[in-house]
């Protein structure tokens, strides 16, 4: 396996997939006759949603067919793909409301295509994605036999500080865009275990700028409020919304995630562990 193929599985397994929330386990019912407390606590509780077995087994031939390259057969996360049994998206889903669109939609800023399909097949990989779920969860939120173990946060402690704030100032270039003192001071308090490896490798919603030079020459710089092929407008320091028509100007994008896509390729996985021991002294 080349060095950024290693590099590229490192960080989605770790971080991707990993890295999305663990879902609570479902509670196990005593062998007991349960108390009338007890009982009356059960009944709150939702029970799993369970789906016809033809059903599943069409979205599982239908997965296996088209997922299961970055998912894996199982939907347990694969080469490239997060664990799907403990996505937040999949738990948050009704009925296929979220993952019908995610389907065909796709993610393309995740490096997930589209895919056209019919009502009847989004309802059969609904089935069968939350029967795989719902399975794991049954199972303590841990796979079996070959299974996954989802990254404890003591995984992440592994690394060296000083050699992490060596990397931060230095070869990493992270001390260009960031300071220890300034946006990510307090930024391990912000987030926790896989949530600040998953920021640290690509931020969520990062805030891209926008500069925009005039006809005149004058050059008008503030953060990107919105772009397509006919506009372009950003939010000014003052906090005015401007836009102009894209025809009209002359402008520049810098998305400050980026930086954090191109340095996939250069990660080692030493200076991802270490980097991370650094970031997590940031109180």
């Amino acid at each position: 396996m080349n060095t950024e193929r290693r590099l590229m599985t490192h960080l989605f397994h770790k971080t991707l997939r990993a890295g999305l929330p663990w879902l609570l386990a479902l509670t196990i019912c005593s062998a007991q006759t349960p108390t009338k407390s007890a009982k009356t606590a059960a009944a709150g509780k939702t029970a799993p949603k369970s789906y016809p077995p033809e059903l599943v087994q069409k979205g599982r031939a239908l997965f296996r067919q088209e997922c299961s390259f970055c998912h894996g057969r199982e939907a347990g996360g694969g080469e490239t793909g997060p664990d799907l049994t403990r996505s937040d998206l999949v738990a948050k889903d009704v009925n296929g409301n979220l993952i019908g669109p995610l389907v065909r939609n796709g993610r393309p800023d995740k490096g997930m295509p589209h895919f056209d399909r019919s009502d009847e097949q989004i309802a059969s990989l609904v089935a069968f994605i939350h029967t795989q779920r719902n399975d794991s969860l049954a199972a303590g939120g841990r796979r079996g036999n070959g299974g996954r173990k989802g990254v404890d946060v003591a995984d992440l402690q592994t690394g060296s500080v000083e050699a992490g704030k060596q990397y931060f100032e230095g070869a990493g270039g992270c001390a260009k865009c960031h300071s220890a003192t300034g946006d990510l001071a307090g930024i391990a308090s912000r987030y926790k275990g896989l949530k600040l490896e998953e920021q640290m490798l690509y931020p969520n919603d990062p805030k891209s700028r926008l500069t925009v030079t005039l006809p005149s020459g004058q050059t008008i710089t503030g953060t990107l409020a919105y772009r397509d092929e006919f506009t372009v407008a950003l939010t000014d320091s003052a906090g005015w919304y401007r836009s102009w028509r894209a025809s009209d100007v002359q402008y520049k994008i810098d998305a400050p995630v980026n930086a954090h896509v191109e340095q996939f390729s250069k990660y080692t996985d030493a200076d991802i562990h270490n980097l991370m021991a650094y970031l997590q002294t940031l109180h």
